[in-house]
């Protein structure tokens, strides 16, 4: 949502490619997540999950209602040339903003899962992860570890956010949405799996596109949560959850 509204202005201001828009967008938002981590979520990281939902479900209808009295109810346009370029793939038709936003992710996931699995702070990523206290014996810093990580999530959603902004109007009411279906992406891919996370995600896109092409667009928004409740149903874990032990 944020990432959404920094790409609007911008563009709009400073009339600069959709790509600048979105590491400006990366370097503001973990500067966000990194601060609002250690305000605020790390308070909660010991508590159930499901106060955890609560207070993420409430902190994005808090967000909604600032950038609502903020910049308005109206939705406002991100101009891209881009939209409305497009190019033709046998029966497809895409335009470049789509294209763009696709490939550029791609290499931005491509990016992420070596920085996580060969860097060092991967590994303490992965090991307070697997242990927390485990993590705290050998000497990681934990809090660290997990503001660094939070800040990581929210410069990846300002990313997408900005480079979606030409595909989507900026206004405060799609927070709510994104954040839902955020979680029921990581459910069905598996809690604790980036590999998951990204099947989730296919899957997800996948079964929205077929559901408006084969029945009606409102079922583009349904169709999500049927597929969570079957996945719940059969096997609650999620695509590549890790078993209980």
């Amino acid at each position: 949502m944020f990432g959404i509204y920094i790409g609007y202005w911008t563009v709009r201001i400073w009339d600069i490619p959709i790509v600048l828009a979105a590491a400006i967008a990366a370097v503001v938002m973990f500067v966000f997540g990194y601060l609002l981590e250690t305000l605020v979520v790390k308070r909660f990281v010991n508590r159930p999950h499901h106060y955890q939902f609560i207070v993420f479900i409430g902190l994005s209808l808090l967000f909604s209602g600032v950038l609502l009295m903020s910049f308005g109810p109206d939705p406002r346009p991100t101009a891209s040339q881009l939209s409305f370029q497009t190019v033709s793939v046998g029966p497809l038709t895409l335009d470049w903003a789509r294209i763009q936003a696709a490939a550029t992710a791609g290499l931005l996931i491509a990016a992420l899962g070596a920085y996580l699995k060969y860097s060092a702070f991967g590994r303490s990523l992965r090991g307070a992860a697997n242990n927390r206290l485990g993590g705290l014996v050998v000497g990681l810093n934990i809090p660290r570890v997990y503001a660094v990580t939070f800040g990581i999530g929210a410069a990846s959603a300002g990313v997408a956010g900005a480079l979606i902004s030409p595909l989507f109007d900026a206004q405060p009411y799609l927070a709510v949405d994104f954040t839902l279906l955020a979680f029921v992406t990581v459910i069905v891919g598996g809690l604790g799996s980036f590999g998951g996370a990204l099947l989730g995600g296919l899957t997800i896109g996948v079964a929205e596109a077929i559901a408006a092409l084969m029945f009606t667009p409102s079922m583009k928004t349904a169709l999500p949560y049927a597929l969570l409740i079957i996945i719940l149903i059969f096997r609650p874990r999620g695509f590549f959850g890790a078993k209980d032990i």
